[in-house]
């Protein structure tokens, strides 16, 4: 488990870059690293939207604040 987490992490921080990178400047480096390749850039896209849902599902298990957070009340807030 501990490699797809790292692994998820990554996707996760490229697509943000990416992200911010399309927001910020109009630049999409997916597609200026993959463009030549459009059935990889669709696989890295897909990717990075399924380390999202693997991040979302595995986040109050591997988070060490909402983990924390759970067993005092008084921190959540």
């Amino acid at each position: 488990m501990k490699v797809l987490h790292i692994v998820s992490f990554i996707l996760l921080v490229v697509g943000g870059l990416n992200w911010g990178l399309v927001g910020a400047f109009d630049y999409n480096l997916v597609e200026s690293l993959l463009g030549s390749w459009p059935a990889v850039e669709k696989v890295v896209y897909i990717l990075v939207g399924l380390a999202a849902i693997e991040a979302v599902v595995m986040h109050k298990k591997e988070c060490r604040e909402c983990v924390s957070s759970a067993s005092s009340p008084a921190s959540a807030m």
